[in-house]
């Protein structure tokens, strides 16, 4: 069948080693679905596809098997699915726009982990709404805590979850669980003083650790929502390495528009020769340098004042 398969892959199929065969993707933006939806996933599966579904380690689905000519039936099944995940769409019954974009990624976050600081899924909800459907190649992950769970700092944005604890000191029983949890499972930002604790803001991690470990309710979590911002991890052949931290204390905002600057900045410098017309945004700041990065991306960014700029940044791991 003669396919034009530049097409096949915007559509977000995938052309697989069988020939005339292709696996439909699925995102799946904060990892959470409807139970009901994988019923339509399994139906497909069996009547177009081979009966079998691969979770991705974006946590997506494909669906392997489907005929390059039932794509299209495939298409319009696809649909339930497609707005069940709140997935944006310009012309229902036509699959997925695009390709570029990865499935944003999510931990559970804090309707199910404890350890949580914020509703992972729908902070990634709200970030697809803004950047899908695209053909660039990014990758974004959100974990709800220091822990990091989603491994974040393997991606081009990597958002982790932080609060400001607060501390009521007329709830304080100076038992110094909270100085001796921050010291063993963080960062030892806790430090008592005259019987009671001192935090450190600097040193502070934003783990929220104390907040769980105190049994009389004197640390709590704050009511504005922080993150930790990371830049540029990733994987691949060519120059692997982790991301780093780059602004701390940032709020949802302010996340939301770095992205949207990132989208501009990578349209104005992406190398128009590069392989399938996909960059990785580590490559384009390696060549532009970091400052013109950051000035695009910080583009009309209100900051709160509680954030920490880390600048200039530098990335260590191995080069080719």
């Amino acid at each position: 069948m003669d396919i034009n398969t530049k097409k096949l892959k915007k559509n977000a199929f995938r052309v697989t080693k069988e020939r005339g065969l292709a696996a439909a993707r699925v995102r799946v933006p904060g990892g959470r679905m409807d139970a009901k939806l994988l019923c339509d996933i399994q139906n497909i599966a069996d009547t177009y596809g081979n009966g079998t579904v691969h979770l991705t380690i974006r946590q997506g689905f494909e669906i392997p098997g489907i005929p390059y000519e039932k794509m299209d039936e495939v298409n319009k099944l696809l649909q339930p699915i497609i707005e069940g995940t709140n997935v944006n769409q310009k012309e229902p019954g036509t699959g997925y726009e695009s390709s570029g974009t990865r499935n944003i990624m999510a931990c559970v976050g804090n309707t199910i982990c404890p350890f949580a600081n914020y509703d992972t899924t729908e902070f990634a909800r709200k970030i697809e709404k803004v950047i899908f459907p695209n053909d660039l190649h990014v990758k974004i992950a959100l974990t709800g805590c220091s822990n990091d769970c989603c491994k974040v700092r393997m991606h081009d944005f990597g958002i982790i979850g932080m609060t400001v604890p607060q501390f009521d000191p007329n709830r304080c029983v100076s038992c110094g669980a909270c100085e001796k949890t921050c010291r063993k499972k963080s960062v030892g930002a806790i430090e008592m003083k005259n019987f009671h604790p001192d935090r450190n803001h600097e040193k502070c991690l934003g783990c929220g650790e104390c907040v769980l470990v105190c049994p009389n309710y004197a640390w709590t979590r704050s009511d504005k929502k922080y993150y930790k911002l990371t830049l540029l991890g990733r994987t691949g052949k060519k120059n692997p390495r982790l991301g780093q931290d780059w602004i701390k204390w940032i709020d949802e905002e302010s996340i939301i528009k770095i992205i949207c600057n990132t989208y501009d900045y990578i349209k104005e410098y992406i190398d128009p020769n590069a392989p399938g017309g996909k960059e990785h945004i580590g490559y384009i700041v390696d060549r532009t340098g970091f400052k013109e990065f950051e000035k695009w991306a910080l583009k009309d960014v209100q900051l709160p004042e509680i954030a920490e700029v880390t600048s200039p940044m530098y990335w260590d791991g191995i080069k080719y």
